[in-house]
């Protein structure tokens, strides 16, 4: 992931325009005009909390350059203008800021412009951007000048300095310290969490043998049962610290295979009178063991929610910073710590509404497309894909503009259509965009019922995020994170 924002970041800092795009050497000299026009192509975004969105640069960030000027432009998609302004490392006290490292901050300014328009600009770069991940194709048509140094920014018509509308949301971000347990794949070790299961006395069974609750999600059972990995559990034979007090759990399937997906299928294996009792450490000897007649297989249709955070060649990333505090960049990993002694991972919870505007937190462990699981640093699950319009999967609404605040994507917390204790919550979530259609309108919403509302007065927009142009999924159990 490191390796990645570094590209990404000498990408912007040193001019080179998604669409190939260099300005000419006389527009980078100090108090020079530059115009030309160019046709340019969308990319993911490289921006911490932007990694679904599609950009594509114009005039590219060069440290103590402002850009001012006019650019018209026609677009395949919807798109808005995208402005960087430079701050010093202390400035950012509340206002949109863009990163791709997390150490250098930019202000940024989104004005909601259509597909064709002409728009002036004042700031350190300038690009096309859209936050509902479709790709597109513009041409864009630029005349300005560049100033070498830093100055302030003048408006043909001056407005009134005003503050940014800002949510601060108290315990935005927590830690939620989950139990792991160790499993098997062939041979090698796996430890991974149980957060939700299909069934309500397993999910009480299994809340009761690891002292931390595992939630009850009927939808799980819906899965298409091509997708699920599948989980063996012993319920005799050699006494170990499995989940019912047997060998540890052996799973067919871990995150470096492509078929891998966190939601598993129980299969219960119970060894027969008179057998010769061993410990299985390979998917392949149970079903051996299973045709050989040694042994009992149990499938009664429990699935439960089981994301592996080790395996043998791999596991999940952990932030650099131990730190969990209210405002904080939401990519870069979502675990702190993984403490393989005490058999605990620490997660950044994040906070939430249910569908009612009951307070929700949700930790984050795999999704797909591949570049939204890169970003957020969370497993990369393509089989999730398969959920798009399955029943397994329920709506999340992420805001794209609006108020500022601590969601993904930089503005207010998202609102989802089901929390615990709904028949039809799952951790399964299909990513919905919200967007003001006038920005300087937005209010806070906490409720399903005020998306449905402000939507049916086009107020807001919605559209189902396709980042890279793709079905996007994501594994975000709700949990208590102060149990």
């Amino acid at each position: 992931m490191k390796g990645m924002l570094f590209i990404l970041t000498s990408i912007i800092v040193m001019g080179v325009v998604a669409s190939g795009l260099i300005l000419p050497q006389e527009a980078m000299a100090a108090s020079k005009h530059y115009a030309f026009t160019q046709t340019v192509t969308s990319s993911l975004s490289p921006g911490w909390g932007h990694e679904i969105h599609q950009l594509s640069t114009i005039l590219p960030l060069n440290e103590g350059t402002i850009y001012t000027g006019t650019i018209t432009y026609a677009s395949s998609a919807p798109v808005q203008i995208m402005v960087l302004h430079e701050i010093g490392p202390d400035d950012a006290r509340g206002q949109p800021t863009w990163t791709v490292d997390g150490e250098t901050f930019y202000g940024f300014t989104l004005i909601k412009a259509g597909s064709a328009g002409t728009f002036d600009y004042t700031g350190a770069s300038l690009a096309l951007h859209n936050s509902n991940g479709t790709e597109f194709v513009a041409t864009v048509s630029v005349d300005g000048w560049v100033r070498g140094e830093q100055t302030e920014i003048t408006l043909a018509n001056p407005v009134p300095e005003k503050e940014e509308p800002t949510l601060r949301l108290g315990l935005a971000n927590v830690p939620a310290t989950i139990p792991m347990h160790a499993a098997y794949h062939d041979s090698g070790q796996v430890m991974y969490i149980v957060t939700d299961a299909s069934d309500a006395d397993w999910a009480e069974k299994i809340t009761e043998a690891q002292t931390w609750n595992v939630e009850l999600a009927p939808p799980l059972a819906d899965a298409p049962d091509d997708m699920l990995n599948t989980m063996y559990v012993f319920t005799n034979g050699i006494p170990g610290e499995g989940l019912y007090g047997y060998q540890d759990e052996v799973f067919a399937h871990t995150p470096d295979m492509d078929d891998y997906n966190a939601i598993s299928r129980i299969v219960e294996i119970s060894w027969k009178p008179g057998q010769n009792q061993e410990t299985f450490e390979y998917a392949s000897d149970i079903t051996d063991a299973i045709d050989a007649g040694r042994v009992n297989m149990k499938d009664e249709g429990i699935v439960a929610n089981t994301p592996h955070i080790m395996w043998p060649d791999g596991q999940m990333p952990v932030r650099d910073s131990p730190d969990i505090v209210d405002h904080m960049p939401y990519g870069g990993g979502q675990i702190t710590d993984i403490d393989t002694e005490e058999m605990t991972v620490t997660f950044v919870a994040h906070r939430g509404w249910g569908p009612d505007g009951r307070t929700i937190y949700y930790i984050v462990t795999d999704s797909t497309p591949t570049p939204t699981a890169d970003g957020m640093g969370v497993v990369d699950a393509p089989s999730n894909a398969q959920l798009i319009a399955n029943s397994a999967a329920v709506d999340l609404f992420q805001f794209g503009n609006g108020i500022v605040g601590t969601g993904p994507m930089g503005f207010q917390p998202g609102i989802a259509t089901s929390a615990l204790g709904d028949d039809t919550y799952s951790p399964m979530w299909r990513i919905f965009v919200v967007e003001w259609n006038d920005p300087e309108q937005a209010l806070v919403l906490e409720t399903h019922a005020d998306i449905n509302h402000y939507a049916s007065e086009d107020m807001i927009t919605t559209s189902i995020a396709r980042p890279a142009n793709a079905d996007h999924i994501v594994n975000c159990p709700f949990i208590d994170p102060f149990q």
